[in-house]
């Protein structure tokens, strides 16, 4: 089977018979009712989009902006790699099929939260189906934790060989002219940046083609790049007399697709069966037309064994040169669909991006796979303040907001990931190392802390985070951490690196001290003292004067920070655009708000309870959020509904209100009863 045949197969299959494993957990069950989905077209479907019309536009669009991101080769920890040369793109199965993919995720713990972002330079949004739509948009969480973390995000656009479902006439649906302009293509612009990612992934494997209609996706292309900032990344499957001819490499029967008389794509997948000279030929092919090899992608199709798939690395990066091109993985969601458990998701995660040793900084010895990390350098988007981290994975059991726990049950929202580490995991000692992991099981905001525990023998030093952060007289540093007992050592220690020159100069400590409570403990540090420096490396120190077996502490809370939190002004207009109770005793809400007038990290979603109390809801950095369950709290007649706005130092606003009666209204019976009570009987 060729290109991605198999992948159709593959696609078709769930469409028909459903999905199996991990996913199968994650979506069991159905939806809650009126559900928003992301969305997916075929193209003449497209053409009738209208997003002031469609209901579930307003809860599809991401609100992140693409931030910058950096390597500092002063902080590279690995020397094998190499900056600046090769980069990666994931092309991932974000969700089990092309439809029924929620907008803001779902009330389950289990889904693809993808973090490895350091190591990714693009994320395609991988979907798209002969029988329910070929062209697919990213949802809203997936652009929001890539654009957090520096990564553009792309949408699919999947036209299928024929023996799996494809018919030419779509091609030419999408390629069809209205005098000067290409209708299609104006409502993928309009799609794109209506939701807020930025381009789209061309997948065209439809045989049957011939030149002219070659020349139109071409031209298509073109008119796509003329007309908007989108990128373009193209598959190595048709050629440019029209038949579907994987090349395998970037040469004269494929290479229209990317330059013709300047340029067409930004970027070239090939499909997986090149070899040295099929690489070699391919950044010579690059190089004279002008573009960069590391424009194109040797694909690498990891769906069926992760990281147990053949690789020929050193075609692609032998030791000792120049990258040949750059790396371009399909399916890397192998991680999650194939694990067994929520720590074997984590661990096969860490050992295909990093290696089996679990730090990117030891990569040997070699072994057929040694991970992304040693062959491509870290990338950081903390390159200026504020800089706020809880180690939010996007997924938890619980969920937590300045150290108290407001929802217990389990979730996920890939939108509320924040930037984890750098290095998972980069630490030294003399002894026995201590062991760094994520924990679902305390949370100071967000469902996440970082867990270090083991026998602490000698001093361990954690380097967590690249930096590139300017010091001023008013920059504080935060910390939350808690260590289960009240005054008593923490033997933490803040570890800040700055640039000296070229290089870095030595560790400055800051001594987190003993703690005040069982529970959370918060310290804030004046870095005026350092006031004009750069902060190159946040890192976490462990350290005490005699061993502590059994050591364990959590990391809730990092922030470095301009003065005081800011708080922002809360969101305004708060209100239900549409209510379902499925249940006399449950609720689905559709909210929409208008934005605060500040900058926001995100927005809290809360019902108000009658004893006074918030419960957690679910949060969006979008001003649109679906509430999948809101339970009532007896037989109360009235719910009210909260939104706060959450800054970007962490302050939180004043809230917005809204609320709504129930549909029995809590019927008072004549005796005195209310509905449903039956203490008095």
């Amino acid at each position: 089977m060729r290109g991605f045949e198999r992948v159709a197969r593959v696609l078709l299959t769930l469409l028909l018979f459903g999905v199996s494993g991990a996913f199968s957990g994650a979506f069991a069950g159905g939806f809650p009712a009126d559900q928003p989905f992301a969305s997916f077209w075929f193209p003449n479907e497209l053409l009738t989009w209208d997003p002031a019309t469609d209901p579930d536009a307003p809860f599809n669009r991401s609100a992140i902006p693409l931030q910058s991101s950096f390597r500092n080769p002063a902080l590279q920890v690995n020397s094998h790699a190499r900056p600046g040369e090769a980069q990666v793109v994931a092309l991932s199965i974000m969700n089990p099929s092309t439809s029924n993919n929620p907008s803001q995720g779902s009330l389950r713990f289990d889904a693809f939260t993808f973090n490895y972002w350091q190591y990714t330079d693009l994320l395609v949004f991988w979907g798209g189906s002969a029988g329910e739509g070929l062209i697919l948009a990213p949802n809203p969480g997936v652009i929001d934790a890539g654009h957090r973390n520096g990564v553009p995000v792309l949408g699919t656009i999947f036209f299928p060989p024929i023996a799996f479902g494809g018919q030419l006439s779509w091609v030419q649906d999408m390629v069809q002219r209205s005098g000067a302009t290409f209708p299609v293509a104006d409502k993928l612009i309009e799609v794109a940046e209506t939701y807020g990612f930025d381009g789209w992934f061309i997948n065209q494997e439809t045989n049957g083609g011939n030149v002219t209609l070659a020349t139109d996706i071409r031209d298509f292309i073109r008119y796509v790049h003329a007309n908007s900032s989108l990128r373009i990344m193209w598959y190595d499957s048709m050629i440019e007399s029209g038949p579907i001819a994987w090349q395998n490499e970037l040469n004269s029967l494929n290479d229209a697709f990317l330059e013709e008389s300047g340029r067409v794509s930004d970027t070239m997948f090939l499909n997986f069966f090149w070899n040295t000279t099929r690489l070699a030929n391919s950044r010579s092919h690059a190089m004279g037309l002008g573009r960069s090899p590391y424009e194109v992608f040797a694909g690498i199709d990891v769906q069926a064994n992760g990281f147990n798939t053949p690789v020929n690395w050193p075609a692609l990066f032998p030791d000792g040169s120049p990258h040949v091109v750059s790396l371009g993985f399909f399916a890397p969601n192998w991680t999650y669909t194939k694990s067994a458990s929520r720590e074997d998701f984590y661990q096969r995660a860490n050992r295909f991006w990093v290696g089996a040793n679990r730090d990117p900084g030891n990569t040997e010895p070699p072994v057929p796979w040694q991970g992304v990390a040693h062959y491509v350098p870290a990338n950081s988007p903390i390159d200026g303040l504020p800089f706020l981290t809880h180690f939010n994975s996007g997924q938890g059991n619980l969920f937590a907001v300045d150290g108290e726990v407001s929802r217990v049950g389990d979730w996920n929202n890939r939108g509320l990931q924040e930037v984890l580490p750098t290095w998972r995991w980069r630490i030294d000692s003399t002894a026995p190392e201590l062991v760094p992991e994520l924990d679902w099981n305390e949370a100071y905001n967000g469902g996440t802390s970082l867990k270090v525990s083991g026998d602490l023998d000698a001093a361990n030093q954690l380097d967590l985070f690249a930096t590139q952060l300017d010091i001023a007289g008013d920059t504080v540093l935060q910390i939350a951490f808690k260590t289960g007992t009240s005054a008593s050592a923490s033997h933490l220690e803040v570890g800040l690196t700055f640039e000296d020159g070229l290089g870095l100069g030595p560790l400055e400590l800051l001594d987190v001290g003993d703690t005040t409570t069982d529970g959370w403990n918060t310290k804030e540090f004046d870095l005026s003292a350092f006031s004009g420096q750069t902060l190159a490396r946040l890192s976490l120190r462990f350290a005490a004067a005699a061993p502590v077996s059994g050591y364990t502490i959590h990391v809730g809370k990092l922030a470095i920070l301009q003065g005081p939190a800011d708080v922002p002004q809360p969101p305004s207009n708060l209100m239900i655009v549409n209510k379902v109770e499925p249940t006399p005793q449950t609720a689905t809400l559709r909210l929409t708000w208008d934005h605060s007038a500040d900058d926001v990290h995100a927005y809290n979603v809360y019902r108000r309870n009658p004893d006074d109390s918030l419960t957690y809801l679910g949060g969006t950095a979008n001003n649109a959020y679906f509430v999948a369950l809101l339970e009532r709290v007896g037989v109360e007649v009235e719910t009210t509904v909260e939104v706060e706005a959450v800054g970007l130092e962490g302050g939180r606003s004043g809230t917005t209100t809204t609320s709504f009666l129930w549909d029995d209204m809590g019927l008072i019976f004549a005796d005195g009863f209310e509905s449903g009570d039956t203490s008095g009987w």
